[in-house]
């Protein structure tokens, strides 16, 4: 196995690279809620749930939500916190 030397150029090189593949990473789940409010289709399709269930979990109290002229926000959190309360753990 023959030694390789490494020079300056190719630090540089894979410092491009990496910080290159980072961000594409980054980019990539950047769509993953990032945003604190959510507006009802963003809910929707989070939870891959219909309009009509959206509006149920509203009006039986299981999502929180926030309206300001109309139109209607709801917080990530909730949405984890209600996520998490009701999972179910089969213990087979």
């Amino acid at each position: 196995m023959a030694a390789s030397i490494i020079t300056t150029e190719d630090l540089q090189q894979f410092k491009h690279d990496l910080l290159r593949e980072i961000k594409e990473i980054l980019s990539e789940n950047s769509g993953l809620q990032t945003k604190k409010w959510l507006k009802s289709p963003e809910v929707r399709k989070l939870l891959s749930i219909s309009p009509g269930t959206l509006q149920n979990m509203r009006v039986n109290g299981t999502l929180p939500f926030t309206k300001i002229g109309g139109v209607i926000y709801y917080d990530f959190q909730d949405i984890q916190k209600m996520l998490t309360e009701n999972r179910i753990d089969n213990k087979y």
